[in-house]
């Protein structure tokens, strides 16, 4: 098949390639960098407040702008194929979802680390609970980080699809990266070790269509 890859266009689906690598590492760092703790007592307020709660935070939203900055760069190197349109879906669907989430994300990241910090301060586990309550179950919060999280789920389904039929990457190097956006939010009820499972299964899945995709442009 003739995929019709200028050297710039190959390049762009290289740099895809480079930022699918970049989510697979971030999204492993995140469940890993993040501390653990009951967050109804002093040490969650003190997870909360600690640095790692922040990094490992923006590891994870950062992740989110590398997912779709990956999908635009398989896009790229679908384009000549019978795959193209459906690519092109998923890369809309995919930028919608993670621009949804990235707004809860930041307020999980720097609001509950200053809760956190304050209830560490007065050592007032009240204050931790009830803003903490308020800040992740307010209910246009909750609605638009689960439309987010389902609509990245769908975009990267899309893309496995897209890959599959596509007759230029291996037909299975799509799925597991969709399975892992697929069990995002299941993930967020399991244990810490549940969580890094899935942190792996995303790494796996992201480089495996990454270096899928560079070698497909190499040929």
């Amino acid at each position: 098949m003739n995929t019709g890859n200028s050297p710039l266009a190959a390049g762009r689906a290289r740099l895809g390639a480079l930022s699918l690598a970049i989510t697979g590492v971030l999204f492993l760092l995140y469940p890993l960098v993040r501390p653990y703790a009951d967050e109804k007592s002093m040490q969650g307020a003190e997870a909360m407040a600690s640095p790692a709660w922040v990094a490992a935070h923006l590891f994870g939203a950062v992740g989110f702008i590398f997912l779709a900055l990956g999908l635009l760069g398989l896009r790229i190197a679908l384009r000549e194929t019978a795959a193209e349109p459906l690519a092109s879906r998923a890369v809309v669907v995919t930028w919608i979802g993670a621009g949804l989430t990235l707004l809860y994300f930041g307020a999980e990241d720097f609001s509950l680390n200053a809760i956190g910090q304050r209830a560490v301060n007065e050592q007032n586990l009240k204050l931790l609970v009830e803003l903490t309550e308020a800040v992740r179950y307010n209910p246009a919060a909750i609605t638009v980080f689960g439309a987010g999280l389902v609509l990245l789920a769908v975009g990267v389904i899309l893309a496995a699809v897209a890959v599959w039929r596509s007759g230029l990457l291996p037909r299975w190097s799509g799925v597991p990266l969709a399975l892992g956006f697929a069990l995002f939010i299941p993930q967020f009820f399991g244990t810490p070790a549940m969580r890094i499972a899935h942190g792996l299964l995303i790494t796996a899945g992201s480089l495996w269509l990454a270096s899928s995709l560079w070698r497909a442009q190499r040929r």
